[in-house]
């Protein structure tokens, strides 16, 4: 398996709500903080490698504000995908990983961000309450046959609900699996699993 020597990496500027994906090299990522500037010079994701660990500051287009994450540098280096979340609506502000998911997942973020402009004045209690509710169905059918579990071995989870998006979240660990919940794209992928599993803290 060859390993992969580069990153994409993507946010949407709050500024000018142009998407901004960028190919980095990982050597060059680990050798020093990069910053991504959208090409309006509004916005830039910074990227820095601590010890054992990544952080990221995203600026966020839901909330206004710049979002500092991180994760491990063994999930940055080696994950096909990593997303980043708003606390705040539950959307995704950041991806990293490969150029295929990166794009996909950024394209899928852009018809969330779409659909939030356009169903701006019915301001409901979940961006699309069809959809949702659609959501939540197939989560207890896959619950009924006790397909959600964590990778720390334990079976007992609860969930919280989101504006675009539902939480589980592990019992024992307090590990979270998001599942977004913004386009149709979200509830064809919840549909093609038959288990799910929450992401042990001990993982991130």
């Amino acid at each position: 398996m060859v390993q992969e020597t580069t990153r994409f990496l993507s946010y949407i500027c709050p500024h000018c709500m142009q998407s901004v994906i960028v190919e980095r090299d990982l050597f060059s990522l680990a050798a020093a903080p990069a910053r991504i500037k959208c090409p309006c010079g509004k916005s830039e994701l910074l990227v820095e490698f601590l010890p054992n660990r990544v952080q990221l500051r995203v600026p966020c287009l839901f909330c206004g504000r710049e979002h500092t994450v991180s994760c491990s540098s063994r999930s940055f280096v080696r994950e096909r995908a990593l997303a980043f979340s708003c606390a705040a609506s539950g959307l995704d502000c950041c991806y990293v990983g490969e150029e295929g998911p990166v794009y996909a997942a950024t394209a899928r973020l852009e018809q969330a961000v779409d659909k939030l402009g356009a169903d701006a004045a019915a301001q409901g209690a979940f961006l699309d309450e069809i959809l949702m509710e659609e959501i939540l169905s197939e989560l207890r059918d896959i619950a009924a046959r006790e397909g959600v579990s964590c990778s720390c071995g334990s079976k007992s989870w609860t969930f919280q609900v989101n504006f675009s998006s539902v939480d589980l979240i592990c019992q024992d660990c307090g590990g979270r699996l998001r599942l977004p919940a913004a386009t149709a794209g979200d509830l064809d992928d919840l549909c093609c699993q038959t288990t799910l599993q929450i992401h042990g803290k001990d993982e991130v």
